[in-house]
Parts: structure tokens; sequence; C-alpha cells
């Protein structure tokens, strides 16, 4: 097992596997683990690229009792992790949440980036404001953080069942919430800070390709707003999953599978791997 060691000796659990060819980094949705990654991690794997994935700050197999855990930190986490692994332009793969750590974290990073793709993702906002009226009630965060403060494996089993809205084997719906299980209070943090975070200006900003993949189902990402964002950036195509919700990639994986795939041949072919750059030895 691999940590990284941030924050006065709390650890951030990764996983970096060798390959190839275009380095991959997924970063999964709010509360959930990297292993709710598992069938795109196999798929890259199966061809030949080199993947990194982690938990969040109060997630997974990460330490719980973290003080940050904003999305800032989580993409400084991001950051840290491509440069100590010697990642050479990778793909940033975010999931919900995880999408607006990667477009926080592909600004950080530069050139050193070679495409974004945004899965169900929770960017540019996240709810409404003035001048952007699509996204989620903010009261529907609210209630949910009230829940958890309540009940925490109920509001967790909530958020597991509605990633889902295309029919799923209760095998992979209760596993799925296993995943959720794992996460501790000072993961709300991230959740909290979600509700008013505007990236629209990172948007506009990116200079790398962009695949937006998302359920017209989703039912914690509008799908008016998934369209409307595709405006703001300066190349970015949007793939639709008919009938598929917050989690597309686990609902029709093969589907979601060979999109990617597709896109990392057009945006990415062959890298420079790891092992290359000496200056940022790998792990493992």
């Amino acid at each position: 097992m691999a940590f990284l060691d941030v924050e006065q000796g709390k650890r951030v659990y990764y996983e970096h596997f060798r390959g190839d060819n275009t380095p991959v980094v997924l970063v999964h949705c709010w509360g959930g683990t990297t292993r709710l990654w598992n069938t795109v991690v196999s798929a890259l794997l199966g061809a030949g690229h080199e993947v990194l994935t982690l938990d969040h700050r109060g997630c997974g197999e990460s330490d719980k009792d973290f003080t940050d855990a904003s999305i800032g930190a989580i993409a400084s986490d991001v950051v840290t992790l491509v440069e100590k692994c010697g990642l050479v332009k990778p793909i940033l793969n975010g999931w919900s949440l995880g999408g607006a750590v990667v477009m926080e974290a592909a600004s950080r990073l530069g050139d050193n980036v070679g495409g974004v793709v945004l899965t169900g993702a929770a960017t540019p906002r996240f709810t409404p404001t003035q001048d952007w009226p699509y996204g989620n009630d903010r009261q529907g965060s609210e209630d949910s953080l009230a829940l958890m403060a309540q009940d925490r494996a109920a509001a967790m089993k909530a958020i597991a069942d509605a990633c889902f809205a295309k029919p799923v084997s209760a095998d992979l719906s209760q596993w799925a919430w296993s995943q959720f299980t794992q996460n501790g209070p000072r993961a709300d943090q991230s959740l909290r800070e979600l509700i008013d975070i505007d990236q629209r200006d990172l948007a506009r900003q990116l200079d790398h390709p962009v695949l937006v993949i998302a359920g017209d189902q989703d039912a914690f990402i509008p799908f008016d707003g998934v369209e409307a964002s595709i405006g703001l950036f300066k190349d970015a195509r949007l793939f639709t999953m008919s009938g598929c919700g917050h989690a597309p990639h686990m609902e029709e994986p093969a589907t979601y599978n060979a999109e990617l795939l597709s896109y990392l041949q057009k945006v990415g072919g062959r890298t420079s791997v790891s092992s290359t750059t000496p200056t940022f030895p790998s792990p493992i």
C-alpha cells in the first residue's frame, strides 16, 4: 500500500500502475473511494496506460482526521502525486466532486496536462446563481449534510443508490454503498465547499482538450447545466450516455470505457513513462 504524507504526518492513499501509454489520473466522487473506478482501471491497464488513483482526504484508505479536506487540498494532493510519480502530460479524469478537483489541479499543473475528462462532474457550478440558472438545489445538499449528522449510514445509502438511473445488480448497489461507508466526518468539508464553488473562469482558461461524459438522467448534476457548460471551454466535446445517471462508468462500463479509450488515443497517443523522469522516482 502506498501513501503520500501530507499535513503533519496525515496520509493520503494512492495506487500507481505502470504502463507505456498516456498516463491517466482518476479522481473519484465525493465520499467514495478509488475502488469505484475498478472497471475503468481494468480497461486502462488492458490498453497499456499508466494509471494513478487516490482516495480523497477523509475517504477510503486515507486518514480521516485531516484539518483541511477542502477541494483545493485534494487538488494539491493530485498535483503532488503527479510530480512524485513523474507523470508526463497526464489526462485528469474527475467524477462528480472529483471534476472540481481536477479542474483546480489542471490549473496548477499548467503545461503538464494532456487533457481533462469530466465524468458526471460537479463543475463549473454545482448550484444555481444569478447568472447561472443550472445546477442542483442547494437545499438538497444541506439536507444531506444534516442527515449525515444524524444517521450517516442512511445518508451514504441514499447517495449510493441515487448514483444509478439504470437498473444494476443488488451486488453492485450494495458494494457501492460499502465504499461510501468508508468516509469520515472531515470529508463533509469538501461537500460544503462544493455548494458555492464557481469554476467558470477556470473552464474558460483551460487550454487542454476536454471530454465531458454525462448521463442524461443524472440525479445530482442536471443535464441542462452540463450542456450549457460546454460553451465555456475552448475545446470541449460532450458524450451523452442516454438513460444513465451519476455513475455512467458503472452503469454502462463497456460504452464508457470505449469512449474514454478513443479520447485517449486521439489526444494522448504514446507518452514518456514515469521511469524516464528521474527527478520524481515512482514509489513502485
